[in-house]
């Protein structure tokens, strides 16, 4: 695992399948390859390109949320719900790591500031964060989350851990995009 993922994303350490974490963090190492964003840039970008310029949370503040809201979340059901709706930890984690790891793809920077790019108005993170996951060897139940996380998996069936996962997103970003209308 390169230590500027593992910079990124001290949760990947809360994955406890080995394998499933070093499949997690090689998909962002190979997202970082090609993007043209740099860790330091995902520090600084603002989570989302529909909120306007006033939108100051960075994209690792929103996703590194997500994430925890996601753990405590899934969490939370294990020790109330036990085996009537099991959760299971690693693929929540994982696929909460991995939701928008697709966008890395869709950004480009002009003059400092990042926009859509032209990968991005023709394919959504959605669909290019199950490729590179799926290229890394993430199984199908992340892969899952990562494509039913945002609008496009209203027309599946969800799983468990792909609806904590969305509504962990949704319940992040919703009312950012309802102040700064």
């Amino acid at each position: 695992m390169k230590k500027e993922v593992l910079e990124l994303w001290p949760e990947l350490m809360w994955i406890q399948d080995e394998d499933l974490r070093e499949k997690t963090a090689k998909t962002w190492e190979l997202a970082l390859e090609k993007s043209v964003l740099t860790p330091q840039d995902l520090n600084t970008i603002p989570f989302t390109l529909l909120c306007g310029p006033d939108l100051k949370v960075s994209f690792m503040a929103h996703k590194r949320c997500v994430v925890h809201v996601a753990k405590d979340a899934g969490e939370k059901m294990n020790s109330f719900f036990k085996s009537d709706l099991p959760v299971n930890m690693d693929v929540l984690i994982a696929g909460a790591i991995l939701a928008d790891v697709g966008k890395l793809l869709e950004y480009e920077l002009k003059d400092g500031k990042s926009v859509q790019g032209m990968y991005g108005k023709y394919l959504r993170h959605p669909f290019s964060g199950v490729s590179l996951a799926e290229q890394c060897g993430v199984p199908a139940e992340v892969c899952h989350i990562i494509a039913t996380h945002a609008g496009e998996g209203d027309m599946v069936k969800r799983t468990t851990e792909a609806f904590v996962v969305h509504h962990a997103d949704f319940m992040t970003f919703e009312p950012f995009k309802d102040r700064l209308k």
